[in-house]
């Protein structure tokens, strides 16, 4: 028999359209009153551009997870586990807001999201087996708390790298953010269904903003909140009892994003470089600098986004051996992404180095 996803629903697809409103209002507020990001030889905008617009989603996801929790009969979204993991989020987005008035060291921001990364696993939030090529389910033990502190760590600072481009990561995280509701909606996962929907629906309002030439940037109050939230999402489906719906779905949907961080600071480490220091020779970087337009490079981008939701979707249908192998695809999109970005270097005479 199947479930009654409408009567279910519903009232949080419709909470859904004044959360985007909450987060245009936001973000407005931000462009009248601004943090100013003043340009440099490693940014890409010329001129001081507003910036802590990430500060509309944020409070639209509080927002709208503050009135289901006390609105609607979910109780799963009474479960301590995601009361934690929300806590854990305002906490960092404080923190991140904080850095973009006053610019913290590094350390000082992984600090954070170490913090909020633990407080979510303390909450139950541990990821405890994989599902390998060849060898199916592998129970992880211990090993899955430094896997699941890695990803959360990891996944939280590749998408506040990537957030260097007008559109760019707001326009992957929305696609993402849709994706993952819709993948909760049919499993019947209602923290990742209603987290997902309230993401989309901060960055919606959001993004009008952002479109190149931007008007404001998310900052890392935007784009670290964002990258933890989907991080810790992927380690809450993991965990569904009841569904198919696995951990390496959320890794599909930000292929992109990861492949290009995950590159790049690969990369940079074998050129000897301090991978911390501030650069422009992220893949999407060096493309805008062979002259690729905006536009294009961030449409891409939303474009892996949306190959990763496809397959997120036939990854459901698969059998358990079967699922790690749908990554390939992806795989494939981006190693031609990046022969062609290093062919475009060669031809421009461009250096790979800072």
């Amino acid at each position: 028999m199947a479930r009654p996803v409408v009567p279910s629903f519903l009232p949080h697809l419709i909470l859904a359209l004044p959360l985007a409103l909450v987060s245009a209002i936001t973000v407005r507020a931000m462009i009248a009153r601004p943090i100013l990001d003043h340009p440099d030889h490693r940014k890409a905008h010329r001129n001081p551009t507003p910036k802590g617009g990430g500060l509309g989603p944020v409070l639209a996801f509080i927002l709208g997870m503050l009135a289901v929790h006390h609105v609607t009969p979910l109780m799963p979204l009474a479960d301590t586990r995601y009361t934690g993991v929300i806590l854990a989020a305002i906490a960092m987005a404080a923190v991140a807001l904080a850095d973009d008035i006053r610019d913290f060291r590094f350390l000082v921001k992984l600090g954070a999201q170490a913090g909020a990364a633990l407080v979510a696993m303390g909450s139950g939030l541990v990821l405890q087996r994989l599902s390998l090529p060849f060898f199916g389910e592998v129970e992880l033990g211990a090993l899955g708390l430094a896997i699941t502190l890695f990803w959360i760590v990891g996944c939280t600072n590749a998408v506040n790298f990537m957030d260097g481009m007008d559109g760019l990561v707001a326009g992957v995280v929305l696609v993402s953010s849709l994706a993952l509701a819709l993948i909760g909606a049919l499993e019947g996962g209602w923290f990742v269904f209603a987290a997902g929907l309230f993401l989309a629906a901060g960055f919606a309002g959001f993004l009008p903003f952002n479109l190149h030439p931007a008007r404001i940037f998310m900052g890392d109050v935007g784009s670290q909140f964002a990258g933890f939230i989907l991080a810790v999402l992927a380690v809450a489906a993991a965990g569904f009892e009841s569904s198919q719906v696995s951990f390496l779905v959320v890794p599909l949907l930000l292929f992109g994003l990861l492949w290009d961080a995950g590159f790049t600071l690969l990369r940079r480490a074998l050129l000897g470089e301090r991978v911390s220091d501030p650069h422009r020779t992220h893949l999407y970087q060096m493309a805008q600098r062979t002259g690729m337009r905006v536009p294009l490079i961030a449409g891409l981008h939303w474009g892996f986004a949306a190959l990763g939701a496809a397959l997120s979707l036939i990854f459901l249908q698969l059998p358990a051996a079967e699922k790690p192998l749908v990554v390939l695809p992806a795989l494939l999109a981006q190693l031609a992404w990046t022969g062609f970005v290093a062919l475009r270097v060669r031809r421009a005479g461009l250096s790979w180095r800072v």
